[in-house]
């Protein structure tokens, strides 16, 4: 690609990138607020600070049962408390990455779709063009070496056939 073709599709890719980003904009400004504190709990989770926080709290804990710092007695020596709050914890960030995990599926099956109507449309547009050229290549009486495979490549492809085709294979594939 050269530099003045890139230069040409600056304006088009900058339109595109817009248009994704306020759609992305769009969707979290609709997200209602439990699913924003959803998605901020399991952003906070998967960090390090999560992790260095949790690190302190727990040698903390530990040194104050044991009796390691001085002046602070013992509220769980056998760190059966530890045990429970750790327990409950985990339960509680599992259910919040599930949640942002099931929110990002969506998006991920939303996008897939859109792949996939824009895929359908440039087949359609690309089946038109091959009936334009074959038509002018009639009309001016050129032979080209793909006039074999024209009348195939001209029909428009029925994605309901390749879905089956796509599925039937799958199942032969896993017949022992």
């Amino acid at each position: 690609m050269t530099a003045r073709h890139f230069a040409d599709m600056q304006p088009i890719l900058h339109q595109n990138i817009q248009a994704l980003v306020d759609h992305r904009q769009q969707q979290e400004e609709h997200r209602g607020i439990q699913m924003r504190i959803a998605g901020a709990v399991s952003r906070f989770a998967g960090s390090m600070t999560f992790v260095y926080l949790h690190l302190a709290a727990l040698v903390g804990w530990i040194l104050a049962n044991v009796g390691a710092i001085p002046g602070i007695p013992a509220w769980d020596p056998t760190f059966v408390i530890l045990a429970m709050v750790a327990s409950v914890e985990a339960i509680f960030l599992s259910t919040f990455v599930l949640i942002n995990q099931n929110r990002m599926t969506e998006q991920s099956e939303r996008r897939a779709e859109l792949d996939l109507q824009i895929s359908l449309l440039n087949e359609h547009e690309t089946t038109r063009l091959i009936e334009m050229v074959a038509a002018l290549t009639a009309r001016l009486n050129v032979a080209t070496p793909a006039d074999e495979e024209l009348p195939q490549l001209a029909e428009n492809v029925d994605p309901r056939k390749v879905m089956t085709q796509i599925q039937e294979a799958s199942r032969d594939r896993q017949k022992p």
